[in-house]
């Protein structure tokens, strides 16, 4: 049984930083491509950063030089750095293993930041 568990969201004020973390299980992390996703209220889930099985990341223009995606293959857990938060960086983040046709999702965790 794959699961995927996020952790680390919370409340901050603006210009705060947060670390999320998500835990799989289930699956062969190393091959997986690993994502963080989020979805704020009355708008379509979107991309926030990627990092492929070699290392190779990717991340949203939103996200560029604040948010720091980074991997262990060896606890089997992907996380996210975010810096400088701010007001919009509010949603539900969701964790994403994606390798060809098989994708999983984690629950989310809530991310709000106060301006």
């Amino acid at each position: 049984q794959v699961q995927l568990v996020e952790s680390g969201g919370g409340l901050v004020q603006a210009g705060g930083s947060l670390r999320l973390s998500c835990a799989a299980s289930g699956i062969i992390f190393s091959v997986y491509t690993m994502g963080w996703y989020r979805q704020a209220p009355g708008k379509q889930r979107e991309l926030v950063a990627g990092i492929t099985s070699g290392g190779m990341t990717n991340y949203a223009d939103s996200a560029k030089g604040r948010f720091t995606i980074s991997r262990d293959n060896i606890q089997n857990t992907v996380y996210l750095q975010m810096n400088s938060l701010k007001p919009e960086d509010t949603a539900v983040y969701y964790c994403n293993a994606r390798l060809f046709s098989d994708t999983y999702w984690g629950q989310g965790t809530q991310v709000t930041v106060s301006s």
